[in-house]
């Protein structure tokens, strides 16, 4: 078999790269030792090229997320996991590399996906839970994800292949992709954020009062395009009958989830629309309905709120540990513990609640 024949999926890469930067040759980063024989970097290469409009910045490309050689999986219609990042980052005028912590940002992405085996998609996001660059300062301190607008999806002989281009954003930002829509934020900032371009400098796009306006019509206008939510802090606890009374049910949140909960809620529940609760091994399923009452099984949980109810708890719900009640419902109760966020090693790095 030829080599062109057996890197098929590389080239198919290259080729679009190609098509926008010409004969410029890239800054290419390799992987010496592959992930499969104990290497610890997933990505097979990455790939950086200097872009200058609509201001200097990298355009970096990643290589295996699809299949880059013959085809492996039983899948005809996707290459892999059916798409590659690209990170556009911003270039000093006489920087001559990419910054590290952007090539080893993609790479901790590809180790997410590889060992969790959850894919990205556009309108996705990503909580960082700190900088995305470590120990910089910046407000950056989470991923969204959109189609590249230069790169549309390419069929190639392995299966078809999209372009997410991944951008960082801020904390506030990410709680209104959370309760409005991903992409309608990132069209909202489009014109206060040209080309998508990750600047770790930058300010919120909520700072700029007609982007902050744009956003909050939304959010009252259409609710939230956010229906699943996966929760690390999250538990049930079944209410009981005893002799002469009834104790409540127990739904346990993490003091950082709270707040995203109580806007879902508003932006789920009060427009109509249900919302799921997810954690490794437990799911709750919010539903408006016009009383309040739950079914339990043991791996689900189906948790009916009045507008009364759920108007309540969306108000009540703070980011401080605490146990909630609801006066409308007194066969429920919140209880929100402390939630540590820990650092990639472990180490309990800040507190919440």
């Amino acid at each position: 078999m030829s080599e062109e024949a057996v890197t098929i999926g590389w080239d198919a890469i290259t080729e679009q790269m190609t098509r926008i930067y010409g004969t410029q040759e890239p800054k290419h980063y390799g992987t010496v030792i592959p992930y499969m024989l104990g290497g610890k970097d997933p990505l097979d290469g990455l790939s950086a090229y200097k872009a200058d409009q609509p201001s200097p910045h990298w355009h970096i490309v990643t290589f295996g997320f699809s299949e880059l050689y013959e085809k492996e999986s039983e899948d005809p219609d996707y290459s892999g996991y059916g798409f590659e990042l690209t990170f556009r980052v911003a270039r000093k005028e006489d920087e001559e590399e990419p910054p590290m912590w952007a090539l080893n940002l993609l790479q901790n992405m590809g180790r997410y996906v590889f060992n969790s085996g959850n894919i990205f998609a556009a309108g996705d996001y990503l909580d960082a839970n700190g900088p995305i660059c470590l120990g910089a300062d910046t407000l950056l301190t989470a991923l969204a994800f959109m189609e590249d607008p230069e790169l549309p999806a390419v069929h190639t002989p392995n299966g078809r292949v999209e372009f997410l281009q991944m951008i960082g954003i801020t904390e506030d930002e990410l709680e209104a992709m959370k309760t409005w829509s991903t992409l309608s934020v990132l069209e909202a900032g489009r014109a206060a954020l040209p080309g998508y371009i990750t600047d770790l400098s930058r300010d919120s796009l909520l700072q700029i009062p007609a982007v902050n306006e744009a956003i909050q019509r939304g959010i009252e206008r259409d609710g939230s395009s956010t229906g699943f939510l996966f929760v690390d802090q999250l538990a049930w606890e079944a209410g009981k009958n005893r002799l002469l009374s009834k104790t409540p049910a127990v739904l346990t949140l993490g003091a950082k989830q709270a707040p995203t909960v109580a806007k879902l809620l508003r932006g789920r529940l009060l427009k109509g629309k249900e919302l799921t609760l997810a954690s490794h091994d437990l799911r709750v399923v919010l539903e408006p309905g016009e009383e309040t009452g739950c079914e339990a099984g043991e791996e689900e949980v189906r948790l009916r709120l009045d507008a009364a109810a759920a108007e309540e708890l969306s108000r009540t719900l703070q980011p401080r540990e605490e146990t909630v009640r609801i006066s409308t419902y007194k066969g429920l109760v919140i209880q929100v513990v402390k939630t540590h966020i820990k650092d990639q090693d472990g180490n309990v790095v800040s507190t919440i609640g």
